[in-house]
């Protein structure tokens, strides 16, 4: 078991990340230990509910069952979790659980920053995408017709813990849309600033067929470097304010992809390795990086087999690209590859894509 803490800025932000294969039927009790408040609300994924719902063992009257799908982090269901909150007359002392992958973690989380200007918030990421990535660092949100996370808070959680267990029956898809955001790691991950040297790169060659298999301790292991890597990122720049855009490599281009097939057709992950690609061919043309490293990297991409999307009509992302919460006045802003696991921030316009 590693048990990793987050310290950001004033003591009262710090938190702990627990990461284990304890049975599942002991979460539950881990997680009141943690609870300040008397009363909770769990937020959880149908699919989650109907897999573990009965060894978890929370009440009926305890728990929003959340539909799957990014369509479902939207307006309607944060309104939702707000009036079950209210219904259950939670106040400042108490906690919204999210169980499930990162829309529940988003949606919960943007809810619980705003339910009487703050309550507790508990983290329990049930998919790989999640472990790694969105259920640490306290960014929130719910997307709009206008576009993914435009709407949303910093808000930091006051515990994660994170079980193995669950991904187990994770469908090999989502699995890989986790990969894909565990690959943005590695290339990015000297540009992390962490205090130690966590040669991730070489951990994905050196284990391709037991993260394949799913083997649970070196699942464990993956888990932990990529959030070594995000808490150093995290602790540095909380806000986003500079080191923090980092974590945004591939998502610029990414995003849009998403967006263009209305959220449907690929996975975040899936969409995510497309806009590294990008990053990397941009990188290349601009006489930012050599070929050779592209060709590197897209060795790490072939290892885990990812969905091959299309190259869209640049004009089109590019208008997606403008909506980006990134871009500012007419540039749109790029994190691209500068060296072996380095990437830097770039802004181009419109002609400088087209």
């Amino acid at each position: 078991m590693a048990k990793l803490s987050v310290k950001i800025n004033e003591i009262e932000k710090s938190y702990p990340i627990f990461i284990n294969n304890k049975p599942l039927n002991t979460l539950k009790d881990d997680i009141m230990t943690r609870l300040e408040g008397k009363k909770f609300l769990v937020v959880i994924s149908e699919k989650v509910e109907k897999l573990y719902g009965k060894i978890l063992g929370f009440e009926k009257s305890e728990k929003f069952i959340l539909k799957d799908g990014e369509k479902e982090k939207n307006f309607i269901n944060y309104k939702k979790i707000l009036e079950r909150a209210l219904k259950l007359q939670l106040t400042r002392k108490d906690t919204i659980i999210a169980i499930g992958g990162g829309v529940v973690g988003d949606l919960a989380g943007f809810a619980a920053s705003t339910y009487m200007r703050g309550i507790n918030f508990i983290q329990v990421p049930t998919t790989l995408l999640a472990c790694v990535d969105s259920s640490v660092g306290g960014k929130t949100g719910i997307d709009t017709d206008f576009g993914k996370n435009l709407i949303g808070a910093f808000y930091q959680p006051n515990a994660v813990f994170i079980n193995t267990n669950f991904l187990h029956t994770l469908d090999d898809r989502q699995f890989k849309t986790g990969m894909g955001e565990v690959v943005k790691y590695a290339f990015i991950e000297k540009s992390c600033k962490a205090d130690e040297e966590l040669n991730l790169t070489n951990f994905l060659s050196e284990n391709t067929e037991k993260i394949i298999s799913r083997n649970l301790s070196t699942l464990e292991q993956l888990i932990e470097i990529c959030i070594k890597l995000k808490i150093s990122v995290v602790e540095k720049d909380e806000k986003e304010s500079g080191l923090r855009k980092i974590l945004n490599f591939g998502h610029t281009y990414g995003h849009a992809v998403e967006k263009f097939t209305n959220y449907k057709k690929y996975t975040h992950g899936e969409a995510i390795v497309k806009g590294i690609e990008f990053a990397f061919n941009l990188a290349v043309k601009k006489n930012i990086i050599d070929k050779n490293y592209k060709f590197f990297a897209d060795d790490v991409i072939k290892k885990f087999d990812f969905k091959t999307i299309p190259d869209y009509p640049i004009e089109k992302m590019i208008n997606l690209m403008k909506m980006d919460k990134k871009a500012e006045f007419e540039y749109i802003t790029f994190i691209l590859p500068t060296d072996y696991s380095e990437v830097g921030e770039f802004k181009f316009t419109e002609k400088d894509l087209l």
